[in-house]
């Protein structure tokens, strides 16, 4: 059946046909989808919330330019890890894009992360690799890196004041909408430069855009006569239906599903403001980072430039501002806080969700059902071992399945 169908509403007796109930189509759970459907044959149901399948990697053509945005913030893949690689490669082509950003302060745009090319620009002379670690070290040295305090402290004991009060005291802010000083030094606790002039963003073996676009690869996912999906379908409002005992992998919002019985956990989440500029280029790259503190947004992303081979329109182009705020409880959230206080609430969650398992046979994944954060492969790839080391046992051979909100 095809992914944007949606038949009428679930009633009890059709949960019955299905062997695993998937919640949320993100990359977690089509990938479970997935391989239940096509290496053990079994027949799935995902149920999604919202009214497309594909979770925050969503991407669809802004209508007057035919370029494609992504929905939820910008998505780039890439990774290291072979088996995702091969895997993913099954459901689309890629292209050679590698991502570059570059940050603009005070009028002045500078490669990021920090290069050779940024301290030479900023600091106004030429470096030789080892005369650019000598003053980064000197100014770092300011502070003691084990005695550091707060994030501002671990910043400046890793690369110094002035580079931090450039590019990362006023980007900071705005992401945590909190002054440096008072977020924890465990957020940074590596801040990497460069000393040469590689301004490749990530280090990966592999990267690239899917060449169709993201829901073009995730409905390719979900193309498997035993996979349904039925969108506009919250999980709550069918959960009783379902007769207890059906494996379900759960990859919405852990704390919601437990009612919020041992509190909220804390997230940021991102606001967007997109525009349709009568120009051809509005940036010249994909994406720009604001580091002045007095931008209100953290970036602009431009997404004609993830598509070069496209042939988009000369005179319009599509710019997308991005806003970084703590999440409030009906918005969608993005980030996990992750603070002492959302670790406590963290451990409660899992000797519930290790109950949950043993009495509905639940399984929880995902970035918001283990509140981590996940890029998407690892996302996938948390996915195919959860496959292999728990969903497969169970399905296949009856294992019990294993609580633990890790694969």
């Amino acid at each position: 059946m095809s992914a944007h169908t949606n038949p009428p509403k679930i009633t009890e007796g059709e949960f019955a046909g299905f062997d695993l109930i998937v919640v949320g189509s993100g990359f977690f759970g089509l990938t479970v989808a997935e391989r239940a459907a096509s290496q053990l044959d079994k027949r799935v149901l995902v149920l999604e919330r919202r009214s497309h399948l594909g979770g925050n990697a969503y991407s669809e053509p802004e209508p007057e330019t035919g370029i494609e945005v992504h929905r939820y913030g910008a998505h780039l893949f890439h990774t290291s890890n072979k088996r995702v690689w091969d895997y993913v490669n099954q459901f689309t082509d890629f292209s050679d894009y590698q991502h570059r950003v570059f940050t603009m302060y005070q009028g002045q745009v500078y490669t990021f992360p920090m290069n050779l090319a940024l301290i030479n620009q900023f600091f106004g002379r030429s470096h030789t690799p080892d005369e650019a670690r000598a003053l980064v070290a000197e100014q770092a040295s300011e502070i003691d890196t084990k005695n550091a305090q707060n994030l501002e402290e671990k910043a400046i004991s890793l690369i110094g004041r002035p580079l931090y009060e450039a590019f990362v005291r006023g980007y900071t802010a705005k992401q945590w909408q909190t002054d440096p000083k008072e977020l924890s030094p465990s957020i940074i606790t590596r801040l990497p430069v460069r000393y040469n002039f590689n301004n490749r963003y990530f280090n990966d073996t592999y990267e690239g855009l899917p060449v169709d676009g993201y829901t073009a690869w995730l409905n390719r996912m979900a193309d498997h006569p035993n996979i349904e999906v039925r969108c506009d379908v919250d999980y709550f409002d069918v959960r009783d239906a379902i007769p207890v005992g059906t494996p379900t992998v759960y990859t919405g919002p852990l704390d919601r599903y437990f009612d919020y019985s041992a509190g909220r956990l804390g997230w940021r989440t991102l606001d967007f403001e997109q525009e349709v500029v009568p120009t051809g280029d509005f940036q010249g790259t994909s994406v720009m980072n604001y580091a002045d503190e007095d931008v209100p947004f953290t970036r602009i992303h431009e997404f004609r430039h993830f598509h070069p081979e496209r042939d988009y329109p000369k005179d319009k182009t599509v710019v997308v501002r991005e806003y970084s705020r703590f999440a409030k409880d009906d918005d969608e959230p993005y980030y996990p806080i992750n603070t002492a206080e959302d670790r406590e609430m963290l451990e409660r969650y899992r000797e519930l969700a290790k109950v949950e398992a043993r009495e509905r046979n639940v399984l929880f994944g995902g970035r918001l059902g283990t509140y981590k954060y996940l890029d998407m492969h690892m996302a996938i790839g948390s996915a195919l071992s959860t496959f292999d080391n728990k969903i497969a046992p169970h399905l296949a051979d009856g294992a019990p399945l294993d609580g633990s909100l890790d694969a």
